[in-house]
């Protein structure tokens, strides 16, 4: 049996976003710049792409910009906001995703902004009155925060942060791409500027995303090149990658509740058997508090062994796919940074298990039973 339980890093194609992409990739490859048939064709199959996901997102489609993923998304309204607004102050936290703070840290070493980092708690959740302290300090600054962690899995209530941030008249960037897909936004009554996602998180294709940009705080474009995407992303579209994009946020949303329960039965058989079979398991973050945490993620401590260094590879070896961390760092020598930051001065090791509706109940019980093998504890 192969399992995979890596569903964070990415997730598998839905059939039926294939099905829709492929006509897009054999019969209408007009290119949707040019003004013949072909292109029209793909041209307003690209507007209804558009108009269907700001639907979703109780927002106009002229908000939308079609994207190659979450990092462009969030190096481009990181950047594109500090420039165009000539902001000074940059706010995050240490557990963001690469793509938010080396965008941050590198405009701080072109001396573009000072960098200030909000405390966190002791599982992992960003501290709001310290950052509203830091906002009475830099208002008018960015704030970068992720609603939802891709490793610890702990939640953030990003309709607080907005109001804070529009107290202090700062802009909201928000990380959204591990909750795009998973829950429901309404964009007309969140104060958030920015938002990135990325289709590959909620089984679309890979290499395509977008950023959701709050017309009202408008900022000039991060790529250059031809008018594509009401001029803030010069290139042609990756028509049959937004195709699939729309398609996979639908299939979501007419099924969000049933999958998010069914999701969860999965990840609370998996907290029940991981304590009945692992004596001294923890759990990181808020990952194992339903209420708290994403629904998909669930990040596990385990006691100090000599097995922990080589889990991963002896998971593989049965045919288990997990991660140890971030998978976009995976195969990297250095640790999480988020485990890090959190668990400064932790030995015990990790493994993130994160789950999708195409997982099953057997699936949970064969890797809980191959943990308990690898660590020599008796079923």
């Amino acid at each position: 049996m192969r399992v995979y339980l890596d569903n964070a890093a990415t997730t598998p194609l839905d059939p039926e976003v294939f099905e829709a992409m492929k006509p897009f990739m054999i019969e209408d490859f007009g290119n949707p710049s040019s003004t013949h048939a072909h292109g029209r064709k793909v041209r307003a199959a690209i507007e209804s792409a558009r108009k269907k996901i700001a639907e979703f997102l109780n927002c106009t489609p002229g908000e939308i910009i079609f994207t190659s993923g979450g990092t462009e998304a969030d190096n481009c309204i990181i950047r594109s906001a500090i420039e165009t607004h000539q902001l000074k102050h940059g706010i995050t936290s240490s557990i963001e995703h690469h793509a938010v703070t080396h965008s941050l840290e590198l405009m701080e070493r072109q001396g573009l902004i000072q960098l200030h980092h909000v405390q966190l708690t002791s599982d992992g959740d960003v501290d709001l009155t310290h950052l509203e302290e830091l906002l009475q300090l830099y208002p008018a600054a960015v704030v970068s925060l992720m609603e939802a962690n891709n490793e610890i899995g702990n939640l953030l209530d990003i309709e607080k942060v907005g109001q804070l941030c529009e107290k202090y008249q700062a802009y909201f960037h928000s990380d959204t791409v591990q909750s795009i897909g998973h829950y429901r936004h309404d964009l007309k009554k969140l104060n958030v500027h920015g938002m990135a996602a990325a289709a590959h998180k909620f089984h679309g294709p890979k290499g395509v995303g977008f950023m959701y940009l709050n017309k009202g705080k408008k900022i000039q474009p991060f790529m250059q090149g031809g008018p594509q995407e009401r001029n803030m992303r010069g290139g042609t579209e990756n028509v049959y990658g937004i195709i699939g994009l729309a398609k996979a946020l639908e299939i979501c949303y007419q099924n969000l509740d049933e999958h998010k329960a069914y999701i969860e039965s999965l990840k609370r058989h998996m907290i029940v058997r991981l304590k009945a079979i692992l004596p001294g398991v923890m759990f990181h973050g808020q990952s194992a508090n339903l209420d708290k945490s994403l629904y998909t993620v669930l990040n596990v401590s385990l006691p100090e062994s000599t097995e922990n260094d080589m889990l991963l590879f002896n998971l593989d070896l049965q045919g288990i796919s997990v991660s140890g961390g971030s998978a976009c760092a995976s195969g990297a020598s250095t640790g999480s940074h988020v485990l890090g930051a959190v668990y400064p001065n932790s030995k015990r090791g990790a493994v993130r298990f994160s789950f999708s509706k195409f997982n099953t109940l057997s699936e949970i019980d064969f890797v809980a039973e191959k943990l308990a093998e690898i660590y020599n504890v008796p079923v």
